[in-house]
């Protein structure tokens, strides 16, 4: 599977405040975009898989009200997430 628990467990301790710390919002937006840049890849590559497509549609929109809500919470940890993960709006 591409998502091993070691991955997550990175993902968590880069962007999160620990490594079990999965609940942050900034942990679980960049977990999200890891997801996201991995169905992305597979839809360039088989492009008729209808049902990756709307996995990938829910997780974008997962991942932009995850965004909303950090924007209307603290702005500054919301400008510090889309700088570092190079999110555009």
């Amino acid at each position: 599977m591409y998502l091993t628990s070691e991955t997550k467990k990175e993902i968590f301790a880069k962007h999160g405040k620990s490594d079990v710390d999965t609940g942050s919002a900034e942990g679980q937006i960049a977990l999200f975009s890891y997801r996201i840049a991995h169905l992305t890849e597979h839809l360039k590559k088989n492009r008729k898989d209808y049902s990756t497509q709307r996995a990938l549609i829910k997780l974008v929109g997962k991942r932009r009200s995850l965004l909303d809500y950090l924007k209307r919470k603290d702005i500054n940890r919301y400008r510090a997430i889309v700088k570092e993960l190079g999110l555009r709006r």
